[in-house]
C-alpha cells in the first residue's frame, strides 16, 4: 500500500460522503475547475498546510487529513510539480476519489500534532519492486527445475523436457497469480 494525503475540510468530505466521491481539488477549487486532486507525501503535507491553509481556524472550520491507499484508485496518480519551473513534485489524483480509498480520516489538529507521516520513498518502492519481480522469476526457474527432475524419474529421454515445460508453465501461471494479488486492479506483467 502507498499512501498520499490531501487536506480537506471537514465539510467538504461529509458532502463526498452523501455524493459517493470526493471532487475537491483544493481549498476553494473542484476537481472539474483544477482537473485534478491536489495531494502530498507524508513529509510534505504539513507544509501544504501552513501555506495554503495556516489562515484557517480548525474550531470554527475543522480540517481533516485524508489518507488514500493508492492501489485503490482506477484513475492515475502522476507524480508532478505543481507549476512551470518548480522542482518538488506531488501526487495528482487525475478523477474522483473514492470513498474506499480513504483509509483514514484524520482531523488535522490530531495529526498536526503526531509526528509526521511519512510515505515511501520512490527509491524504497523502486527496490522493492525489483526483489518482488526477482522472486517471481526465482519461483518460475525453482518449478522448472523441479518439473524437469520430477520428468526424469518417469522418462529419461522426453521426461525431463516435458516436465520442465509443465513446470514452467505452472511457475509461470503462479507468478502471474501472485502478481495480481500484489497489484489488484492492473494489467500483469506476464
Amino acid at each position: 500500500m502507498v499512501t498520499i494525503f490531501h487536506i480537506a475540510f471537514a465539510r467538504d468530505w461529509a458532502a463526498a460522503q452523501e455524493a459517493g466521491a470526493y471532487v475537491m481539488s483544493t481549498r476553494g477549487r473542484t476537481l472539474a475547475e483544477e482537473g485534478f486532486i491536489h495531494c502530498s507525501r507524508g513529509d510534505q503535507w504539513p507544509a501544504v498546510r501552513a501555506a495554503f491553509y495556516g489562515d484557517v481556524d480548525p474550531a470554527s472550520d475543522p480540517l481533516l487529513l485524508l489518507h488514500i491507499d493508492t492501489t485503490r484508485l482506477d484513475v492515475p496518480v502522476v507524480e508532478e510539480p505543481p507549476e512551470p519551473g518548480s522542482t518538488e513534485a506531488f501526487p495528482h489524483i487525475y478523477g474522483p476519489l473514492p470513498l474506499d480509498a480513504v483509509v483514514r480520516a484524520v482531523p488535522l489538529d490530531a495529526a498536526a500534532a503526531a509526528p509526521a507521516v511519512r510515505s515511501e520513498s520512490f527509491s524504497r518502492l523502486f527496490f522493492r519492486e525489483v526483489a518482488f519481480n526477482v522472486a517471481m522469476v526465482l519461483v518460475v526457474i525453482a518449478l522448472g527445475t523441479a518439473g524437469i527432475a520430477l520428468g526424469a524419474l518417469v522418462e529419461e529421454r522426453i521426461g525431463p523436457g516435458i516436465g520442465g515445460i509443465v513446470g514452467v508453465l505452472v511457475g509461470v501461471a503462479s507468478a502471474v497469480r501472485l502478481y495480481r494479488n500484489r497489484h489488484p486492479g492492473r494489467p500483469s506483467a506476464a
